[in-house]
């Protein structure tokens, strides 16, 4: 199971959870079908990474893999960067 978390502008999102028939995970791949699990979406939504929607923002996942009974976050952070030159002409 898993909810996908994105943002920009320090505005934020959570998808719906959903639920994986494999396993591994790959957002929007091997989606299980008529899947209602949303009691359970207040729950993951405490485990997404506080502040990722600051700044540039940021994008990931909380997954819940049921055979291990292990939850990962994993959290992307965007960031802005620049590149100077100078020279004489």
């Amino acid at each position: 199971m898993a909810v996908h978390f994105d943002c920009a502008g320090d505005e934020g999102a959570s998808e719906d959870i959903k639920c994986y028939a494999t396993e591994d995970y790959a957002y929007e791949e091997s989606e299980v079908q008529n899947a209602n699990f949303s009691h359970l979406q207040e729950h993951f939504e405490t485990l997404v990474p506080y502040g990722y929607e600051d700044g540039c923002g940021g994008f990931g996942d909380v997954r819940l893999n049921v055979q291990t009974r292990k939850i990962t976050v994993e959290r992307n952070d965007r960031f802005e960067d620049y590149s100077t030159t100078t020279y004489e002409v």
